[in-house]
């Protein structure tokens, strides 16, 4: 007996609706009784009819699917949030006394958040009240769709009264559709680059209220209101941004020396320093496999025919004086 297909929504995907799609992608398209049993992939938009041939549906491109998806979800968050908003804006000047009064921020300007929907509340209210600038760090690889989701409706309101959003990713991320999909949902100064190592997580809101994570697992939170501690952080993010690479609006490609790719050049830096392949990979926002495959790459590249060898061939090539 085969059992009913579950009901969810079109922003999560089953594995069988990504495999059928997948599939349809491959073969240019399926037989339309086989979507029947996988209702959720028409429902996502991924499979339109064949105008030409009967029973037989196509795939809609990648990036225009998700591109509908993630503005379907920005959408039903904006609706599900607006009376939230509205509360936020209304509570606004008394929340203000209500910290004047209280000191609901200590005398050191900084107050411990905890927990992930508390964290999102405090940097959203903090968003409200921001006219100028936004400047993140975004370490790691892929964002979930739904935090992108979420920050679409969060960021627009600042770009609306005229503010400008700055953004540094890993490398790793220029790879990744749905962050160049969430930029391109935006209106106003955006802008996003990339390098190879970014430090933790950091927001930083008109140069005068930070946050950055508390513990590993991010469900803690610091809010920064130190008037020379958030100096000294936006300062930081200054200069690491004159450092990266565009990727938004104008992508530029950091240039290939002698047959070595940026990448390589960043994953022998980390080799000559004596680090495994599995700390080099976290650092650099890879998983092990892939970096285990740059470092082949780069030793094929120099001739190297062991680990011991290609950090001697490293220092000799002078790659890494390249770089700088």
């Amino acid at each position: 007996m085969t059992l009913p297909h579950p009901e969810h929504g079109p922003e999560e995907l089953c594995a069988e609706g990504l495999e059928l799609y997948g599939r349809a992608l491959r073969d240019e398209g399926v037989p339309e009784q086989q979507a029947d049993a996988v209702p959720c992939v028409l429902r996502a938009g991924l499979l339109r009819p064949d105008l030409d041939t009967p029973r037989w549906l196509r795939p809609v491109p990648p990036g225009v699917a998700l591109s509908r998806l993630l503005r379907g979800i920005a959408e039903d968050i904006a609706r599900r949030r607006q009376a939230e908003t509205q509360l936020a804006e209304a509570f606004e000047p008394l929340l203000g006394l209500a910290d004047r009064q209280t000191g609901a921020v200590d005398s050191g300007g900084f107050t411990l958040v905890s927990g992930r929907v508390q964290i999102n509340d405090a940097i959203k209210h903090a968003l409200l009240r921001s006219t100028d600038e936004a400047l993140t760090i975004q370490p790691g690889g892929k964002r979930p769709l739904t935090s992108l989701a979420t920050a679409l409706v969060n960021e627009r309101p600042l770009l609306a009264r005229g503010g400008r959003m700055r953004t540094l990713y890993q490398h790793t991320s220029r790879h990744d559709p749905a962050v160049l999909a969430h930029y391109e949902l935006l209106d106003g100064d955006v802008e996003v680059r990339t390098l190879d190592e970014v430090p933790e997580r950091l927001i930083v809101l008109d140069r005068k209220v930070a946050f950055l994570p508390a513990n590993a697992d991010r469900t803690v939170a610091v809010e920064i209101r130190h008037p020379p501690l958030v100096t000294y952080l936006a300062t930081t993010f200054d200069r690491l941004w004159r450092l990266a690479t565009p990727m938004y609006p104008e992508a530029v490609q950091p240039p290939t020396l002698n047959g070595v790719t940026p990448r390589q050049r960043a994953i022998a830096a980390l080799l000559i320093e004596g680090h495994t392949d599995a700390v080099i990979a976290d650092r650099l926002g890879l998983n092990v496999r892939t970096a285990r495959e740059h470092i082949a790459k780069l030793a094929a590249t120099l001739g190297s025919e062991s680990r011991a060898q290609l950090g001697y061939l490293i220092g000799r090539s002078g790659i890494l004086d390249q770089e700088s």
